[in-house]
């Protein structure tokens, strides 16, 4: 119905899809304004049950904005600094929306709140509410009206702090975005004219791209109403968008070249094209939208916004495919025919790679596998912990001010862990014990300050009290616990016993709670990929072992990815050529996103290439020979699929945030090592040692794919290329037949 709709009117439906590109690209001309700046935080923990408490019971928090004091001569103890620092706490604790501000020149201030050498000291503040609005409506406001009017010729003035840090981080990313639209629309333009050798379906497969990227955009704006969406989002529906929108697009345009290469009238030509590659164009979408949207089972805005972006990509990437791209085809007709057709795919170099493989199956197959292992082992060795403002370049003046602080000051007084408990009893005994934890440099608390158990500040500060008589201690942690164990110092500290029920919070246990949420919910997650993508596989291929390999061998793909994160980005060895600096540790939340992603795609480019087999097998019975005329079919087109979508990912390379580099190079890998060792390699491999088994599934089954289960069929050349010319694959299938498996 969908192809007779658009070959009777195509016109209209091009005129339509046209004005719903102009609404989607109003809504998504306000979408990165739109989109949320999220915290590392795990809802429900106990780090956000002891923020909660510090906020209500004591009007303080951890301290989110951080400024720098630095004399141009001089000490913070000279005069003039002092004064310059004792307005800035004042002014600061009073400004709009700050709920405490503390200082090295408050009463009672800690010495570690200045530098060694005193030439550099801190003003710390506590700023409530959520991200966006402390990052983008008071840290500007702060700035404007406190910051800037203290700073003189004789201090400067520096703001930081976790905030300021990303929002730093989501202003590049946005720059990053900008950049990426600018270079790589004319790549993937440019890249379609080299594959397809015609101007014009390259044209029309970037619109489709375009349309699924502002498309999702727009989408993402109308969600962003509704929940929160992170900006990375954006990036993400940027090349997800203009990559699986050229992604199908190429298959549409290849399955209606060789229809009309088959003597069908155009009309006909695209109502088969639709017919039959729509489905599998629909099966592919569904495998790789269920891959992302199962982010949603994290309790954490941040993940599941690649979920919303996921299925909208997705979504409008099958819409354009379907309905867009089949119109503009029945108006292009045979112009979208290269002036020489190429060879047929049997006399081509996928088909003699495929050929030469399955006569050597265990040899070709083990040297692709080793190679694959050799490049993941690095994985083995990975260090999740919590991202800082070395996610930028050392350019940003944030990032320097932070480099200022790690090299000259014992600690981060601002990555206090904060210790609630119900009521003052034993404190000074408790305090005394967390003091003794290896890696805490201090407890202030209200019995006084403590230093590996022994009392050094007599006196304790009255803002650790209560009226209601509760109380809390501040952890402060030396800065190499901080940097290399964070996590473990957490779990130390609440693992030690308390003589009152305690909660620990702060911006260590934010991250080690939501380090824990993230690991805890990936067995859950993986499962319900792999069930997914199973269902789909097998409602396409009806059997049970087709589906357990592709899965099997698109996990071995995503090792080589996060063998090259952690080598590359955790160890560093990517860090003189992209120029970032590693910090030893890997944030755990792009990893999942990029196997999220990476297992969509892979499984992506297995719907493609095992439609064409199964096809091919259907049609001629021929287990051995069906693969690799059906790699032959579908090969241009993975591997054109493949280059364009890691051109894209490639480009943010780039960009100025560590994390996005990560996922530029780490995606634009794992497609080129899908599309080229696993579908040129080992796929052809292990389906000639499976030989029949590949098809094989139990009868309930079977008889289950005959009534809901999808068959694509292959459209005849007006010649005998599609007969079998690998004369050999006869006798290699009698030994399939008989149990033996090629030598």
């Amino acid at each position: 119905m969908l192809g007779r709709l658009v070959t009777s009117a195509p016109r209209r439906v091009l005129a339509a899809s046209g004005l719903a590109f102009v609404v989607f690209a109003v809504l998504a001309a306000g979408a990165i304004e739109a989109l949320s700046l999220n915290r590392y935080e795990a809802s429900g923990s106990e780090s956000v049950a002891a923020r909660a408490e510090l906020a209500e019971r004591f009007g303080t928090g951890s301290a989110n904005v951080v400024v720098l004091v630095t004399p141009r001569a001089g000490t913070v103890d000279d005069p003039q600094v002092a004064a310059v620092g004792a307005a800035l706490t004042r002014q600061l604790g009073a400004s709009p929306g700050v709920g405490d501000a503390w200082s090295y020149w408050s009463p009672d201030a800690p010495a570690t709140l200045a530098s060694e050498d005193r030439t550099h000291a801190l003003v710390l503040a506590w700023v409530p509410g959520d991200a966006d609005r402390v990052r983008a409506e008071l840290l500007p406001a702060i700035a404007a009206d406190v910051i800037d009017p203290l700073a003189t010729d004789a201090v400067a003035l520096q703001l930081g702090g976790a905030d300021e840090v990303f929002r730093v981080v989501a202003q590049q990313s946005r720059a990053d975005f900008v950049r990426a639209e600018i270079v790589v629309i004319p790549l993937v333009g440019l890249l379609l004219w080299l594959v397809y050798r015609r101007i014009a379906p390259a044209l029309v497969t970037l619109v489709a791209g375009l349309f699924a990227a502002v498309a999702a955009l727009g989408i993402l704006r109308v969600v962003a109403l509704f929940t929160e969406v992170s900006t990375f989002a954006a990036n993400v529906a940027l090349v997800m968008g203009i990559g699986l929108g050229v992604d199908y697009g190429l298959f549409v345009i290849y399955r209606f070249r060789e229809e009309l290469v088959a003597g069908r009238a155009v009309d006909a030509a695209v109502r088969a094209t639709v017919r039959h590659a729509g489905r599998t164009v629909v099966f592919s979408g569904v495998t790789v939208a269920a891959s992302l949207a199962v982010l949603l089972a994290f309790p954490f805005p941040f993940l599941a916004s690649f979920a919303y972006a996921g299925v909208a990509v997705v979504a409008t990437a099958v819409f354009a495919a379907l309905v867009l791209l089949p119109a503009a085809l029945r108006l292009l007709g045979h112009r979208v025919l290269r002036r020489r057709e190429p060879a047929p795919g049997e006399q081509g170099f996928w088909f003699r790679l495929a050929r030469g493989v399955m006569r050597r199956p265990v040899a070709a197959g083990g040297a692709g596998l080793l190679v694959l292992l050799l490049l993941g082992a690095p994985a083995l060795a990975v260090d999740f912990g919590s991202p800082d403002d070395r996610l930028l370049p050392s350019s940003q003046p944030v990032r320097g001010m932070y480099d200022t602080i790690r090299a000259e000051f014992a600690t981060e007084e601002a990555d206090a862990i904060q210790v609630v408990a119900s009521h003052a009893a034993d404190v000074g005994e408790y305090a005394s014990a967390l003091s003794r934890i290896d890696g805490v440099l201090r407890v202030d608390s209200a019995a006084g300050a403590f230093t590996d158990g022994v009392r050094t500040g007599v006196t304790g500060s009255s803002r650790f009290l209560a009226p209601d008589g509760g109380t809390w201690l501040s952890v402060v942690p030396t800065g190499e616990r901080l940097a290399t164990d964070a996590p473990g110092l957490v779990a130390q500290v609440r693992a030690l016993p308390a003589p009152v029920p305690v909660l620990v919070g702060g911006y260590p246990a934010d991250v080690a709670d939501y380090r824990d949420g993230v690991v805890e919910r990936l067995p859950l997650v993986g499962g319900l990929i792999v069930v997914v993508t199973f269902v789909v596989l097998f409602l396409m291929t009806g059997s049970v072992v087709a589906p357990l390999k592709a899965s099997v061998l698109n996990l071995l793909s995503l090792t080589v990815m996060f063998g090259v994160l952690v080598w590359g980005f955790q160890e560093g060895g990517l860090a003189g050529l992209l120029g970032f600096t590693p910090t030893g540790l890997t944030e755990p939340s792009i990893p999942i996103l990029m196997f999220c992603i990476g297992y969509g795609l892979s499984m992506d480019y297995e719907v493609f290439l095992l439609a064409r087999i199964k096809a091919d097998y259907d049609r001629t019975g021929d287990v051995i020979g069906s693969v690799p005329r059906g790699i032959a079919r579908s090969a241009p087109l993975v591997s054109a699929a493949a280059l364009i979508l890691a051109a894209s990912f490639a480009v943010y390379a780039t960009s100025g945030v560590t994390i996005l580099q990560m996922l530029g190079v780490g995606m634009a890998l794992a497609v080129l090592v899908d599309a080229t060792v696993i579908r040129g390699v080992l796929v052809p491999a292990v389906m000639a040692l499976a030989g029949r088994a590949n098809w094989w599934a139990p009868a309930p089954l079977r008889r289950l794919h005959a009534r809901i289960g999808l068959s694509e069929e292959v459209p005849d050349r007006p010649s005998s290329a599609v007969r079998p010319k690998w004369r050999s694959v006869t006798a290699a299938s009698a030994r399939v037949d008989a149990g033996d498996g090629p030598d």
